[in-house]
């Protein structure tokens, strides 16, 4: 079940999801679109980048996600998708915490990131059940970009 801006709202006052920090214009029906913190481009960190076409890159989010009994989908914002950005997103389990780190590329168009632009939308799922074990793996804790 995936759940509404309404539902996300409500499972934020119940601890189940935490966004950090949370801006209620990046609340959309269906989710929840995430920002730029930092980018990883030809081996270094930076805060903006012109990214040329056929070019491999990763950002963190400046989001701090962390997931209760909800699991999550990542989407890349279509305004990317029609600039030629491709993107390969995993599935956010449950009892994951932490900035993400969204691989990409660059396949058409020299385009422009910087730190605060809207990357992808978050869509949280509510899970018939709980869990018998959290998500704990390597990238649990990270603040910055990890790969």
């Amino acid at each position: 079940m995936i759940l509404s801006d309404r539902d996300i709202r409500n499972a934020i006052l119940r601890g189940e999801i935490s966004i950090e920090p949370f801006n209620k214009s990046n609340l959309t029906p269906n989710g929840y679109d995430l920002t730029i913190n930092e980018i990883y481009i030809d081996g270094k960190t930076v805060e903006r980048a012109v990214i040329k076409p056929m070019t491999w890159f990763a950002l963190s989010t400046l989001e701090y996600i962390k997931l209760k009994n909800i699991t999550a989908q990542l989407w890349i914002r279509s305004t990317y998708a029609r600039k030629g950005v491709v993107a390969s997103f995993g599935k956010v389990d449950a009892g994951f915490e932490g900035c993400l780190t969204l691989s990409s590329f660059n396949t058409y168009q020299e385009i422009e990131l910087k730190k605060g632009d809207r990357f992808c939308q978050i869509v949280f799922e509510k899970m018939l059940s709980t869990p018998s074990k959290y998500y704990e793996g390597k990238y649990r804790s990270h603040k910055t970009i990890k790969l």
